[in-house]
């Protein structure tokens, strides 16, 4: 099983960042690239290596499901999994998103001892489907 070890974080607010940055890398042991806008993401994606992208939902000029589609049409990145982060929690959103192809939907306010093992857990199923599928 692959270890996970590196995520692209992409969120537009300051706090969100520095919350997602310090609990993943302290307590998760992960190397966080994070950008403030999904443009950002796009344009300096190349110096980057992750594993999974862990993206905001709502964030002004591309949102995150146009944050990954872009990001997707980069090279080495075409089949690199995303879990959402959204302040939408309706269910019926979340399940859309999902249907999407996302791997998880964290809804904010979310717990930052608890985020590390939601991202464990979807990306364990990841790598569970991804052998079973293949």
């Amino acid at each position: 099983m692959e270890k996970l070890q590196r995520i692209m974080h992409v969120d537009d607010a300051d706090d969100i960042r520095m919350i997602i940055k310090i609990t993943l890398e302290m307590v998760g042991g992960y190397h966080v690239d994070q950008f403030a806008s999904g443009q950002d993401a796009v344009d300096n994606a190349a110096g980057c290596t992750p594993q999974l992208f862990l993206l905001d939902f709502m964030m002004p000029d591309m949102d995150g499901m146009e944050t990954w589609n872009a990001l997707r049409t980069l090279s080495g990145f075409e089949n690199i999994p995303a879990i959402f982060v959204t302040a939408k929690a309706e269910e019926n959103f979340s399940q859309t998103m999902l249907d999407k192809g996302a791997l998880a939907v964290i809804t904010k306010p979310f717990d930052p001892m608890n985020i590390c093992d939601q991202i464990e857990q979807a990306w364990a199923k990841f790598l569970t489907d991804a052998t079973s599928a293949g």
